[in-house]
């Protein structure tokens, strides 16, 4: 064959790769309101960046008839493109090729990718749609698993790594994208479950859908495992590039920077008026992060789960953040078990990337209870309090209004290692709130007394002017500063500046994102 006549086929088996599973599979995808693998990459990457590896691999089993069904590529597109034009690798598992299901060669595919994310410290994005591991090659299959689940583990905390569910990903297959740093899903087409609707009515005789069981609204509010729930393919492919506004190449790299257009010195008259001058009525802490962040722009991260403690991403004078903020109008904004790992997680994520965490403080304390204190409250609180004691980035905290108990020092207070510690004049810093304190401290006393409420309602004024304000904090360095609301953007935004230079570390420790 000449040069011209070899080239000719290898267009033809460069084409014939590209169409997977064939036109009539395609087809199929898309009557399920789905996109093909390669359509979900073009969406994903800046255009024309993709650059594709092992389009020719095929898999070598022969077993059960699968010698007559061989495709290029086989059930995976892998490879390396640009988002904003900034390196990512990905993989994108192709429904139209077997279902989807993880051979060994898919494996070896999906691995190689992994492996030149971390040897060239960029992220790594899989796009997840497959029906499983290929049951006709039984123990590759299997080890395939092992093989990607072992790279996640390896690769936590050095790059980051994004799943999006773009449709079933069931049994073992969930556990890499749960080792993963987010996870994305689509309503009504993406699913995830240990097992499935059959066996889960075969032994617990149950009746429940996949959507119920495992869909994109359940994981994202009810169990935790997703981070966001997306109306479609392409709201969400979008949220992924989004994402990397905020978050930098490995966790040796710069945080990216935002546009800083917003003034830095910019002071909002509307947060004199967001805090209720009543202790007990609740407001949103929404209103104040979006007034304090560059252009009112915030990244929720799991905003349907454990919604008593808000946690995400912005820019402030340009830097990127991490923020984690009680959120007063759920819960008063206790920390339960679900608030607690949900916030430590994301603590860990950005101290092993290297981004600043501002805290907003508003916390009654913990949620009491026999379901919690029997679900392991002590455990999965002491699981902030560690990884706030643990991180070495910047920590900033603005303490909005209540600072009670225990949840006072896990909230990045100053005694563990929190580098500046605001206050607003309404803060409350005190063991608990006036009231409770009151009726423990003087109870004898109220009721003996001829009037019990009006002694009741002095002895709180007294308490609350002795202990539950910022100044007493403040008079032993607790507090930094008591600040005007309005000043609070520049003061962090000052402090940003300043802790760049920030070295403090953890000798002789290391520690990946790993779930908590």
């Amino acid at each position: 064959m000449t040069m011209r006549e070899k080239l000719d086929l290898l267009g033809r088996r460069g084409a014939e790769a590209e169409l997977g599973g064939g036109e009539a599979r395609v087809a199929a995808q898309h009557a399920k309101g789905k996109l093909s693998a390669r359509e979900r990459i073009d969406l994903l990457l800046d255009e024309g960046t993709f650059v594709e590896t092992d389009r020719f691999v095929m898999h070598r089993s022969t077993d059960f008839g699968l010698d007559l069904q061989k495709v290029y590529g086989d059930g995976v597109v892998t490879g390396h493109g640009r988002i904003d034009g900034r390196l990512v690798y990905v993989f994108s598992q192709d429904f139209t090729v077997l279902g989807g299901s993880l051979s060994e060669t898919v494996a070896a595919k999906v691995c190689k990718v992994m492996d030149l994310a971390v040897r060239n410290g960029a992220p790594i994005i899989g796009l997840n749609d497959s029906g499983g591991a290929r049951i006709q090659e039984g123990v590759a299959s299997l080890g395939g698993y092992a093989d990607i689940f072992l790279r996640n583990t390896l690769a936590s905390g050095v790059v980051p790594q994004i799943s999006a569910i773009l449709g079933p990903c069931a049994g073992g297959a969930v556990y890499s994208p749960a080792i993963t740093d987010f996870v994305f899903m689509v309503r009504g087409t993406s699913y995830m479950f240990v097992t499935g609707p059959n066996v889960v009515k075969t032994v617990t005789h149950e009746d429940v859908t996949m959507e119920a069981l495992g869909g994109a609204d359940t994981h994202a509010a009810t169990s935790g495992v997703a981070h966001l729930a997306c109306d479609s393919e392409q709201a969400c492919l979008q949220k992924v590039r989004d994402l990397f506004r905020y978050i930098p190449q490995n966790n040796l790299a710069d945080v990216p920077r935002g546009a800083g257009t917003d003034p830095r010195n910019r002071r909002d008259e509307a947060l004199l008026d967001i805090v209720p001058d009543h202790a007990n009525k609740p407001y949103d802490m929404h209103d104040v992060i979006r007034r304090i962040v560059d252009d009112q722009e915030f990244f929720e991260i799991h905003p349907a789960y454990a919604m008593n403690i808000i946690c995400g991403f912005a820019h402030l004078g340009g830097h990127s953040i991490g923020i984690v903020a009680n959120q007063p109008a759920v819960l008063a904004g206790v920390l339960d078990i679900n608030a607690s790992v949900k916030a430590a997680r994301f603590v860990r994520f950005c101290d092993a990337f290297n981004i600043p965490i501002v805290t907003f403080e508003d916390v009654p304390g913990f949620l009491p209870g026999v379901a919690q204190e029997h679900g392991g409250i002590i455990r999965h609180g002491a699981k902030l309090l560690f990884a706030f004691c643990e991180a070495t980035v910047p920590k900033l905290t603005v303490i909005t209004r209540k600072a009670y108990g225990g949840a006072y020092d896990v909230m990045s207070s100053k005694h563990i290692r929190g580098d500046l510690n605001l206050a607003w004049p309404t803060a409350e810093i005190a063991v608990m709130g006036p009231k409770g304190a009151v009726e423990i401290l003087f109870k004898k006393e109220i009721g003996e007394s001829s009037d019990p409420a009006e002694a009741l309602d002095q002895r709180v004024a007294e308490y609350t002017e002795k202990f539950a304000n910022p100044y007493i904090a403040a008079s032993r360095g607790y507090v930094d500063d008591i600040i005007d609301p309005r000043d609070t953007r520049p003061r962090l935004i000052d402090a940003l500046d300043t802790l760049g230079g920030k070295r403090d570390t953890n000798p002789k420790k290391k520690h990946g994102n790993i779930p908590l």
